[in-house]
């Protein structure tokens, strides 16, 4: 079912697109509604172009720090998803943008985004699995809790653990 209304929602987003602009000409002209589909066509670039250089320089400092940037990245995350939805010409998707771009409904928007998240995952949980009846096929038999049929792997032969260590003296084989 879930499915049916994305799709559904994809196949009418263009529709209420068009019927939007198409009022809006009607209120204050064609010359400022394309204007206007201008000028957050052109907000929506600065904003990805910006914040894909400040997702890119969160990442390489957490990396040069060794810690986990999940709080930045998912709010980097955010506001260039909000930034794509405002490059799409439209107002109806540069409304949503703008809730996933403003900083006063970001965390809103994270909220709403992680209960919806975490209620999927509860439903997925009380299905038995986090993945669809079939996946098991597509990955090729397998599941990531072992075959298809249920089965688990058994490794063959003796396992041995450890660690991987490499000596960052030694010169680079080629």
């Amino acid at each position: 079912m879930p499915a049916l209304l994305t799709l559904l929602a994809i196949l009418l987003m263009p529709v209420l697109e068009i019927f939007v602009i198409v009022q809006l000409v009607g209120l204050v002209g064609g010359w400022w509604t394309l204007a206007a589909l201008l000028a957050t066509t052109a907000l929506g670039g600065w904003i990805v172009r910006r914040e894909g250089r400040r997702a890119w320089g969160v990442l390489q400092e957490a990396v040069q720090r060794g810690t986990s940037p999940d709080r930045e990245l998912s709010g980097t995350g955010m506001v260039l998803a909000g930034g794509m939805l405002l490059i799409v010409p439209g107002f109806v998707s540069d409304a949503i943008g703008l809730l996933f771009v403003l900083p006063f409904t970001r965390p809103l928007m994270r909220r709403l985004l992680t209960a919806y998240g975490a209620r999927r995952l509860r439903r997925a949980e009380a299905r038995g699995t986090l993945f669809p009846p079939g996946a098991g096929e597509r990955l090729g038999g397998f599941s990531p809790y072992g075959r298809a049929d249920g089965t688990a792997d058994e490794p063959k032969g003796r396992v041995v653990q450890g660690e991987v260590v490499q000596d960052d003296d030694r010169p680079a084989q080629k």
